[in-house]
């Protein structure tokens, strides 16, 4: 037998002794660094970033106004009606993890398992009826032709726009081909992106669209004070990055005149995630030119493409010894954990509000819990009750006492149980009208607590946004989303300055893995 050990571990002049007393307060849940695979930063020895919703976090909103505002014109000049530029577009609908349907003209979320469990058309809901016969009679492949996968929060205006107007062109009975919709956004947003509309608007107006926040650069300042080596690793431009950068660095550290000095390499342009795969040859920018890189990186230098071979090569360790930091959970995540042993942390910048929802939530899911528990234990009972009624069954139609539900009133085989009237049943078929009494109480209370269960946990799903629930959840499975970030992502936070409250040599431990016969 195991020995059981009694808490606290230490006596109170042992735990004085060792300062246990004089403990430091915990990480607030929204500044915390999650861990979903152990990762010891004392073998960690280069700490690569993402620039974009990595270390620059957007206001999304604001960012998806600017979006639809750029793109509304090129789709006007493609040919869509000018209405475009008048209908209120939803910028509250959508979320990270969703699949677009470009066939049907629906959005939808799915679970671990790639069961679709929520869907719009427009903003009407899917009714489950509908979800049914669309989408759970063969295998969905969100990354087939037909389906586009919403896995950046770059993308979400795509959505907000693909919805809205789908909504307004409905209502006004036009036709809407939604596929080509959908590509003609596509390509729409990309354009106001290349040609300047969007980007220029971010730069001229900084603190409008991106969060400043002072701690980003003490938390680099930390890493590299503990001998950690940085380097930048982002698919913008030079001329952008320079420009946002400056805006997040520069004049908030005094031992670093610019953000340069932060870096130790510094790689624009990358093209990810093909990067990661064959990539293209390093070139180093001078000026407006681009030349050959020679190796090794230089700091001060910046370098543009490049692949995962030629930067590995670069920075002289292991796979293992190189943590990469970005958002993307293909471009970032997936693709550096296929292609090499990199580890990953991922910046999940919803994560702030979804852990506020949760809090909130609490007594709510406590209440789904418990709720969950009785219709299980009802559920039980139910089938017990009907085998034992099949049982029954199968012995009153042996004893001949099924056909009419009566039997001898007494052990003599005649007459009535109190000389008049009708016969009382026999013990089994008394038996067989009680088990179904209680079989019907209990289904008509398990409906009540499906109704009961089924409004409640609506309701949890408005705390986390109105249309979706929880980003990382879908009912009591992780959402699609979800289960990449457990997959893909070693660490998880919703910023890059959360590290700030961690030693840059922590030993981030993994939760103990249980499986269903554990719990």
């Amino acid at each position: 037998m195991t020995e059981q050990l009694d808490l606290p571990l230490y006596d109170d002049a042992t735990a004085a002794a060792l300062g246990l007393e004089d403990r430091p307060a915990p990480v607030p849940a929204a500044s915390r660094v999650y861990v979903n695979r152990s990762l010891r930063m004392s073998q960690i020895d280069w700490v690569g970033f993402d620039m974009d919703y990595t270390l620059a976090l957007y206001r999304q909103s604001e960012m998806d106004r600017l979006s639809i505002a750029a793109t509304v014109p090129k789709l006007v000049a493609r040919g869509y009606p000018a209405l475009l530029g008048d209908i209120p577009y939803a910028v509250d609908f959508p979320i990270r993890g969703l699949l677009i349907d470009k066939r049907l003209g629906n959005v939808l979320k799915m679970n671990r398992f790639k069961v679709v469990r929520k869907g719009y058309h427009g903003l009407r809901e899917l009714a489950k009826e509908e979800l049914v016969a669309l989408y759970h009679e063969r295998r969905v492949r969100p990354r087939s032709e037909r389906y586009h996968w919403i896995d950046t929060l770059y993308a979400l205006s795509e959505v907000a726009m693909f919805v809205s107007i789908i909504e307004a062109l409905e209502a006004r009975g036009e036709p809407c081909a939604y596929e080509r919709l959908f590509t003609d956004i596509r390509e729409c947003i990309d354009e106001a992106h290349r040609d300047g509309t969007i980007l220029d608007q971010v730069v001229a107006r900084p603190e409008r669209y991106i969060e400043r926040d002072p701690a980003l650069g003490p938390a680099l300042h930390k890493l590299r004070s503990a001998g950690k080596r940085i380097f930048l690793l982002t698919n913008s431009r030079w001329a952008y990055t320079r420009k946002i950068l400056s805006y997040l660095f520069d004049g908030t550290l005094p031992d670093y005149p610019g953000f340069q000095g932060l870096f130790d390499a510094v790689i624009v342009a990358a093209k990810k995630p093909s990067f990661f795969q064959q990539g293209t040859p390093l070139a180093e920018r001078r000026g407006d030119k681009l030349v050959p890189a020679r190796l090794p990186l230089e700091r001060g230098r910046v370098y543009e493409g490049g692949s995962l071979q030629e930067l590995q090569q670069a920075l002289g360790v292991t796979e293992n010894r190189v943590l990469y930091v970005g958002d993307h959970i293909y471009g970032d995540m997936l693709r550096s954990k296929k292609e090499s042993t990199w580890r990953t942390a991922m910046i999940i910048q919803e994560l702030e509000t979804e852990i506020a929802a949760h809090v909130t939530a609490r007594p709510d899911l406590t209440r789904s819990l418990l709720l969950g528990d009785r219709r299980a234990e009802l559920e039980d009972v139910i089938r017990h009750h009907g085998q034992r009624l099949r049982e029954l069954a199968r012995l009153l139609q042996r004893s001949g006492d099924g056909g009419n539900g009566h039997g001898p009133a007494d052990g003599n085989g005649g007459g009535h149980a109190d000389g008049e009237g009708e016969a009382a049943p026999s013990p089994l078929v008394a038996e067989s009208i009680r088990l179904k009494r209680l079989v019907h109480r209990g289904r008509a209370e398990l409906h009540a607590l499906e109704r009961q269960h089924a409004e409640l946990k609506r309701g949890i799903d408005s705390r986390f946004h109105p249309y979706w629930g929880s980003l990382l959840k879908q009912g009591n499975e992780l959402s699609l989303f979800g289960d990449q970030v457990s997959e893909y992502a070693c660490l998880y936070t919703s910023r890059v300055s959360n590290l700030c409250a961690y030693s840059p040599l922590q030993y981030f431990r993994g939760p103990r893995g249980v499986m269903h016969h554990e719990l």
